[in-house]
């Protein structure tokens, strides 16, 4: 071409790229005598595809842009290196748009009446673990939210604060805290002092936690993890500022704690004395059950006394504090109101179980 026709293009240079894969492919290189099976002068055509070797792996996409390579007429080539680049390297294709399902949440005044009901919806996807068993992961939306509890807030702590602005990209979280049929499932076994295949996995530290979601991916090929505890508290409030999600106070028709006690100016309640099982009260409005009571939540932090220097991109803070601690989220059947406000911290030893200490995982 650039010898006969005494013109030479960027898509020339292309041309003897192709030619010397297609050399390499095969084996072939011309005769002495200038005959060149590859190429079929009657045709006036590459046969390259017929002298590959049987144990050749050559894709049918990667054959497509070796022949548009080879066109006699430079005008049907590819007409620079970079076109090439983003044939060989297409982008992938957008996932399947995620389901949604519906749901209903509940806010509630001071005293514990219901102000407000309202329909939602989210998307999540289905982890399927076989067997009839799945895990929903709910998609929570990113954005910024006050990290820990105001000075007004009743029956706070100091570790609580100072409240501190945190930016949480978005991110997957289990629709409900894992079952004692999804950690049989996945570990072979199952710890719980109350028995049940809906009811919360609980008698697990966070180190059984933390192998839990190791396991995971060998069942779903998919990396699991426990949430930081930014993202598991943006995830509880889901835009609220109040103690609870669902507001001021908190009632057992919304939660299962210790009813016996009450927060402000809430009502007494029901005392079950035991988990419940999974999903059995309203959701919060990102669609999330269990947030508040049944059983405390492992996060991935270590503890820190205070949020001085916290991280603010929502990121688990695992340097500093105390190693040989980590952080529980939500409070438990066991427990009083004041221990399953959004903003309420536990700091167990991390190899430390008890039938009220489960958790969910998430997915970055």
């Amino acid at each position: 071409e650039q010898m006969m026709q005494g013109v030479a293009y960027p898509a020339s240079d292309l041309y003897s790229l192709a030619v010397t894969c297609i050399r390499l492919l095969t084996g072939c290189l011309p005769n002495a005598d200038g005959s060149d099976k590859l190429y079929d002068a009657v045709q006036g055509c590459w046969v390259w595809r017929e002298y590959l070797p049987k144990s050749s792996n050559v894709s049918s996409e990667l054959g497509e842009i070796l022949d548009k390579l080879l066109e006699t007429a430079v005008k049907n080539r590819y007409q620079s290196a970079a076109e090439v680049l983003k044939a060989l390297n297409p982008p992938p294709p957008s996932p399947p748009p995620l389901p949604t399902f519906q749901f209903t949440t509940f806010t509630v005044n001071a005293t514990g009446q219901a102000t407000n009901r309202a329909n939602k919806e989210a998307k999540f996807y289905r982890q399927d673990l076989g067997n009839g068993i799945f895990i929903d992961m709910v998609a929570i939306p990113g954005g910024k939210f006050q990290m820990g509890t105001p000075n007004s807030e009743p029956e706070r702590y100091d570790y609580e604060s100072p409240q501190h602005q945190v930016t949480v990209p978005s991110f997957y979280l289990a629709k409900y805290p894992i079952t004692q049929a999804q950690y049989q499932a996945i570990m072979g076994q199952n710890p719980s002092h109350f028995k049940g295949s809906d009811l919360p996995v609980e008698m697990v530290n966070w180190n059984n936690a933390v192998e839990f979601c190791k396991k995971l991916p060998q069942k779903t090929g998919q990396a699991y993890r426990l949430p930081s505890e930014a993202e598991w508290e943006y995830a509880c409030r889901a835009g609220t500022t109040a103690p609870f999600c669902f507001g001021e106070t908190i009632t057992t028709d919304l939660a299962n704690y210790n009813g016996d006690y009450t927060y402000g100016n809430g009502p007494k309640g029901q005392y079950r004395k035991q988990t419940t099982p999974v999903g059995n009260f309203p959701p919060n409005a990102f669609g999330l059950y269990d947030m508040h009571g049944n059983v405390w939540e492992w996060c991935q932090d270590r503890w820190h006394d205070n949020y001085d220097i916290a991280p603010t991109d929502g990121t688990a803070w695992e340097t500093g504090g105390e190693s040989n601690r980590r952080v529980l989220r939500g409070g438990s059947w066991y427990n009083f109101p004041r221990y399953c406000r959004s903003g309420l911290r536990g700091r167990p030893v991390l190899g430390y179980w008890v039938v009220n200490y489960g958790f969910r995982v998430a997915v970055s």
